[in-house]
C-alpha cells in the first residue's frame, strides 16, 4: 500500500489533458472479444484494471499490442484459445462481468468461482447480470460453481430491470449485438462510457437505437468486423482537476472537457460558488473563487445535491463536491441515492476539522468554512473517497498524509504528476 504526502496550502493552477474513461476502456476491450478482426483503441488510460484484463487476455492466447506512451491498443483475438481458461477472471476488478456477455459468446460455456469483487460501494450483486444473459437465452446453475451455457447465439428479448445499472446494460449490450432478432431493453443506464460502447459496437457493424437514452433497440446481426475508436475523456477525472483549483484558490484549465456533459455538473458547482466556463472543449475555473453556497428560494429547506444514475448528477462525483463544500460558506445537504456505503469514509475527513452529520447511510449534511488542520487520514477502498480527502488535504496549510491511497491509480494514471505541474507538492511514499 502506498501513501500520498501532501504539502497543502498553496494555489494550484495550469493546464491539463484528461485520460481516457476509465469506464469506457474496460468494456470497450471486452466488447471486441465479439470479434475476430482487429479492434484498435485510442486514447487508453495507464491504469491498473487495464493491465489486469489485457494480461488476463493475452494468457488466453489473444494478440495485442499497447503503446503506452501513445495511449493506442490494438486487439486481435483471431487466436484466442478458449481450452485456456480455466475458470478465473482478473482477481480485484467488479468489472470482470463484463467479460460474462463476450466470453460466453465465444465460448459457448463458461463456468467461474462467484467471487468477483470491486471496491467498498456496499452490495454489488450478480442478479441482475444473470437476469439479463438467462432473458437472452443463457442457461445459468450455480453449486458453489457460476456455470453459464449457450446453445448456438444469443436470443433476442424485451427486458425492463428494477434500476439502472451501467455494467449490467453493457453485458446486454454485448449480448444482444450477435443476438437472433430485436432486443429491447427499458431503463437502461445512459452514461457517457455506456455511450461509447454503443458506439464502438455500431463502428464494428452493431445495430442500436436509443444512444444515450433510457431505452435500447439492438437488432442483432451475423458477425462483427473491425474498426479504430477513440475513448472519450475521462469526465471523473475533469471534475477532479476543477475541484482541485477550486479548493485551493488557483486557476485550472481541462483540455477535451465534454462540454455536451456537464450543464448539470456545472449547476452543482455553482451551488458551492464556484464558476465554471468553456472556450471551446476548455473547461476553465478561475482562480480566487469565494467558496460560498448558494441558498435556495424556498429557504426553510437545506441547499440539496442529489446524486444518481445519469443523468442525474453521478454519484461518482459527490466525494469532490463534498471536499469542496467543506471550505464552502454555508451548509448543504448530499444525497447518494445509489450506494449505501457511499459515506463510510466521513469519519476521516472529520479528521482535518470537517463537520459534517451523517443523516443515515445515503444522506449528510455538511457545514462549510470551519477551521481545518492538518493530519494523517486512512484513505477507504473507494477511488473518488481517497480523491476527496487529498483535494481537502491539499487546500490547508501543512504535511497531511493519505494513507494505502494507491487505489487511485485505478482510475487516474499519472495522478502525482498532473498535480505537480500544477504545482503541487506531493509524493507517494
Amino acid at each position: 500500500m502506498a501513501d500520498l504526502i501532501v504539502n497543502g496550502g498553496k494555489p494550484l493552477s495550469g493546464t491539463l489533458t484528461p485520460s481516457g474513461n476509465k469506464n469506457s476502456a474496460l468494456p470497450l476491450i471486452c466488447a471486441s472479444l465479439l470479434t475476430d478482426a482487429p479492434v484498435t483503441l485510442r486514447n487508453v488510460p495507464l491504469i491498473t484494471d487495464v493491465e489486469k484484463l489485457v494480461s488476463f487476455l493475452a494468457e488466453q492466447g489473444s494478440r495485442i499490442d499497447w503503446d503506452r506512451d501513445a495511449g493506442r491498443m490494438t486487439l486481435d483475438h483471431s487466436t484466442f484459445d478458449s481450452d485456456r481458461l480455466r475458470g478465473e477472471l482478473p482477481a480485484g476488478m467488479r468489472s470482470s462481468v463484463l467479460l460474462f456477455a463476450p466470453l460466453l459468446q465465444r465460448m459457448r460455456r463458461l463456468a467461474i468461482p462467484a467471487n468477483t469483487k470491486g471496491c467498498s460501494l456496499g452490495i454489488r450483486e450478480l442478479d441482475p447480470h444473470l437476469e439479463i444473459l438467462g432473458k437472452l437465452g443463457a442457461k445459468i446453475s450455480h453449486n458453489g460453481t457460476l456455470t453459464m451455457r449457450l446453445k448456438g447465439r444469443f436470443t433476442a428479448a424485451r427486458h425492463w430491470p428494477d434500476y439502472m445499472s451501467v455494467t449490467a446494460t453493457e453485458n446486454f449490450i454485448m449480448a444482444a449485438a450477435l443476438a437472433d432478432g430485436t432486443s429491447t431493453l427499458i431503463n437502461a443506464a445512459s452514461e457517457p462510457h455506456v455511450q461509447d460502447l454503443c458506439r464502438m459496437l455500431a463502428a464494428l457493424g452493431a445495430r442500436i437505437e436509443g444512444i444515450g437514452t433510457s431505452k435500447l433497440t439492438v437488432r442483432g446481426v451475423r458477425k462483427l468486423a473491425g474498426t479504430t475508436f477513440t475513448i472519450s475523456s475521462d469526465y471523473h477525472e475533469i471534475v477532479t482537476f476543477l475541484a482541485l483549483g477550486a479548493i485551493t484558490g488557483g486557476e485550472v484549465r481541462v483540455r477535451n472537457s465534454l462540454p455536451e456533459h456537464f450543464d448539470l455538473i456545472v449547476r452543482a458547482f455553482r451551488k458551492l460558488g464556484v464558476e465554471i466556463s468553456h472556450q471551446g472543449d476548455t473547461a476553465i475555473v478561475r482562480r480566487g473563487q469565494q467558496l460560498v453556497v448558494e441558498q435556495p428560494y424556498t429557504t426553510n429547506l437545506l441547499p440539496k445535491i442529489e446524486a444518481a444514475p445519469w443523468p442525474y448528477f453521478p454519484v461518482d462525483l459527490l466525494p469532490c463536491l463534498i471536499a469542496l463544500s467543506v471550505r464552502a460558506d454555508g451548509a448543504v445537504m448530499f444525497w447518494n441515492k445509489v450506494y449505501e456505503g457511499g459515506f463510510t469514509w466521513i469519519p476521516e475527513l472529520v479528521k482535518f476539522g470537517a463537520h459534517v452529520v451523517v443523516s443515515d447511510p445515503h444522506r449528510v449534511i455538511v457545514f462549510g468554512h470551519r477551521p481545518l488542520r492538518p493530519s494523517v487520514v486512512d484513505a477507504p477502498y473507494i477511488i473518488r473517497a481517497a480523491v476527496a480527502l487529498f483535494l481537502v488535504a491539499a487546500s490547508i496549510p501543512g504535511r497531511s498524509v493519505v494513507k494505502n491511497a494507491d487505489i487511485i491509480r485505478r482510475a487516474h494514471p499519472n495522478f502525482v504528476e498532473n498535480l505537480r505541474s500544477l504545482g503541487a507538492e506531493v509524493e507517494w511514499q
